[in-house]
């Protein structure tokens, strides 16, 4: 019997309670009537797909957001049977949630569970609640805590939370204190990411340029700004030597609790670390469904689209995939090697002499070996034979370190 392609799925709900202040997210709040069609069109677009994937083995399947759990939980149920009835799951694919601890998840949970959601994702964020409400999040921690104990009652055995570093008002220690909190529940999986503030946001509006370009209160705009913020009795943003103080103190305090960092921002119990993500970081064909969800299937990428409205007027019935997903973009080699290498440097393993052999036909030497050397040389990359890997000091300044595998020659 010939094996299966393997697949991923990612089914992106749009919809949240509230936008949170820092979210650029495609995501907004909607009534029961636009879920109820966006979930009716969704199920369609996953149906008349399914005959096309025929000889894909789906290994991983990952519904995400906006904050899935804000809908109804026969919502979800409803979505699971059409995926099961499309796509050919594997028997042991890891299937994910992303759930807000403030949607009222405890009648939710067991339906997931029935449904066949193995994994759950649970957006924290922080264990104090005075920096939950600067970040606009509509729940507590003592919310978490009542999700986090519902789950493991519904069955839940791998259970990832979301931590966020570098809130407004944040120090090192009561970063710590969220993280001592949290690994006292013991979950399988943490993320722990650095806030990032972006233009369009709530966040980008209040910091302004004192936050993008990193020179509050050196005069001008960033003034004016560092003004307007103290008045409105904002916290200032932290400072980048806060920041890389927590980020090592995360590394170190999480390893001592048995967490293995895998990816720049991932961490682990043994055997839970995320297949779904490492998919993407691997180079896995992965299929995206929903609003201005994103795909990547042999060699090719393409994203569907983003206005709800042209969305829930696509006649999936008829064939109108070219509508929902505008102009494909096959990569080109330089791109795919391009990706092989910034993409597989997140994770702490690196990347793979003999695979990129055998992606490539080439040795890696032939392509990158200056660029190797030179980064080496510095203390950025490591390597041992088999595979090259960010040092310590690389993680630190990674997008640096990834920027310089961006190949400025014709394709080779």
């Amino acid at each position: 019997m010939n094996r299966k392609k393997e697949l991923e799925l990612y089914i992106h709900i749009p919809f949240c309670i509230r936008k949170c202040l820092y979210c650029d997210f495609l995501s907004f709040p909607a009534n029961r009537k636009m879920q109820a069609e966006y979930m009716d069109q969704l199920r369609c677009e996953i149906t008349s797909q399914g005959p096309w994937y025929a000889d894909y083995l789906v290994t991983t399947v990952f519904i995400g957001g906006g904050t899935p759990s804000a809908l109804d939980g026969e919502q979800i149920t409803l979505l699971m049977q059409a995926v099961k009835k499309s796509f050919v799951l594997a028997e042991e694919a890891e299937i994910t949630i992303e759930a807000n601890p403030g949607t009222q998840l405890s009648q939710k949970l067991p339906l997931y569970r029935q449904a066949g959601i193995n994994r759950l994702s649970l957006g924290l964020q922080s264990a104090v609640n005075a920096e939950l409400r600067l970040l606009g999040r509509v729940h507590s921690f003592e919310d978490f805590l009542m999700g986090f104990q519902k789950a493991r009652m519904a069955g839940f055995s791998n259970i990832n939370v979301d931590l966020m570093s570098g809130i407004p008002g944040q120090t090192a220690e009561s970063f710590k204190n969220t993280l001592r909190r949290v690994i006292m529940l013991k979950p399988e999986h943490i993320s722990a990411y650095s806030l990032i503030v972006e233009e369009g946001t709530p966040y980008g509006d209040y910091y302004g340029s004192s936050s993008l370009t990193g020179e509050a209160g050196t005069g001008g705009a960033a003034a004016q700004n560092a003004n307007a913020l103290a008045m409105a009795g904002w916290p200032a943003l932290m400072d980048e030597e806060e920041d890389r103080k927590i980020y090592h103190q995360t590394k170190a305090f999480l390893e001592e609790s048995g967490y293995q960092r895998y990816e720049i921002s991932n961490y682990a119990r043994p055997g839970f670390a995320c297949a779904h993500n490492i998919g993407y970081w691997t180079g896995k064909d992965y299929l995206g469904f929903g609003l201005g969800a994103s795909s990547y299937v042999d060699g090719c990428r393409f994203a569907n689209e983003t206005d709800i409205n042209r969305y829930l007027l696509l006649d999936f019935s008829a064939g109108d995939l070219e509508s929902l997903h505008g102009r494909l973009h096959r990569l080109s080699r330089r791109e795919q090697m391009e990706e092989f290498m910034f993409l597989g440097l997140r994770m702490t393993c690196g990347v793979s002499n003999v695979r990129f052999v055998q992606e490539f036909g080439v040795h890696i030497e032939s392509i990158y070996g200056e660029i190797i050397r030179k980064l080496s040389e510095e203390g950025l990359l490591l390597q041992d034979g088999a595979a090259i890997r960010l040092s310590d000091w690389g993680m630190d300044v990674s997008n640096y370190v990834m920027s310089k595998f961006l190949l400025d020659v014709p394709d080779a």
